[in-house]
């Protein structure tokens, strides 16, 4: 039997509210990383690793003590959750190269080419509703993240080939992670025993790319002894950790979470309000004052996303 109008109504709620949360907790990541970069000048793939390893490592150890069972019943899916681990790597991995070679800025609006990925694999793969309002919402979105980016300043677009091609491929590995999410919950996998092992899996192919590149990847390790290139910093550490178990853990988290609820597609579009929360910190932490363009964008994102939830009405 299938759901009531009352009970579908409940989980898209939630769904929506999930995808919300979780773009409030990733746009924090910016405050936390630009700290850790800049003070400490901890190489980006380095970074990444310690992300990976301690949502993990914390997941682990609070099933371990409160929900031992959390920790079983994923044989027969192993193999997925090993690629679903590198798909995770890699797209940090990717993300990470394309602030490094495009900016912050670029880069942003590219990762988030993943909701029209996303739209079209959702439809291909998991035959998932492909509609005029949902195209329309992806193009909206796209323009006010571009707006409240200000990737509309030519002198941000002096663009190489390979920071094309990454920042692209970024978006892609966003959107593949977004629809192995959704077949996850629906093979009935618990959403945070999906996390726990796909951060481990990735924190070992993170691993690889740090030590196996010989420092010719932007931002990884030259060798062994960079991996612990906080030394005795325990501030730093401390800051990586709460990086980790606050913003990375509930933001991808909250991610997985609205995966269950709602198409991977729709919940990748929510999540592009991300630039919003990240424009507002950005004036509440650092004083960086918004630009009448860059509150458009924001204004355009929020009703495209609310255009979406009323269609769901």
């Amino acid at each position: 039997m299938g759901k009531t109008p009352a009970a579908q109504g409940t989980h898209t709620n939630r769904g929506f509210i999930a995808a919300v949360g979780s773009a409030l907790f990733l746009s924090t990541t910016a405050i936390f990383i630009r700290h850790l970069t800049q003070d400490y000048a901890i190489p980006a793939l380095v970074l990444a690793y310690w992300r990976e390893v301690m949502v993990a490592a914390a997941l682990a150890v609070v099933f371990a003590i409160g929900k031992p069972e959390l920790l079983r019943g994923v044989q027969g899916h192993i193999g997925t959750l090993v690629g679903y681990g590198l798909i995770l790597a890699l797209f940090n991995a990717m993300w990470t190269l394309s602030v490094a070679l495009n900016g912050a800025a670029v880069a942003t609006v590219l990762v988030y080419s993943s909701a029209g990925f996303t739209v079209l694999l959702g439809w291909l793969i998991l035959k998932e509703e492909l509609t005029f309002t949902k195209t329309l919402v992806v193009v909206l979105s796209l323009l006010g993240c571009g707006l409240v980016v200000n990737v509309f300043n030519p002198s941000l677009w002096e663009l190489n080939t390979a920071g094309v091609i990454t920042g692209i491929s970024a978006g892609l590995f966003y959107a593949v992670y977004s629809i192995m999410g959704r077949s996850a919950s629906q093979r009935g996998l618990n959403t945070w025993t999906t996390l726990v092992y796909i951060f481990g899996f990735a924190s070992v192919f993170m691993l690889g790319f740090n030590l196996l590149s010989g420092g010719r990847i932007p931002g990884a390790a030259g060798g062994l002894a960079d991996m612990l290139w906080l030394g005795s910093e325990w501030l730093g550490w401390l800051m990586l950790a709460v990086l980790a178990v606050g913003p990375t853990l509930m933001g991808f988290g909250l991610y997985n979470v609205s995966l269950r609820y709602l198409p991977s597609s729709t919940a990748n579009l929510v999540v592009m309000i991300e630039p919003v929360f990240t424009a507002i910190f950005a004036f509440v932490v650092f004083g960086e004052m918004l630009a009448p363009t860059q509150l458009a964008g924001g204004m355009l994102i929020l009703g495209a996303v609310l255009a979406l939830r009323l269609r769901k009405e």
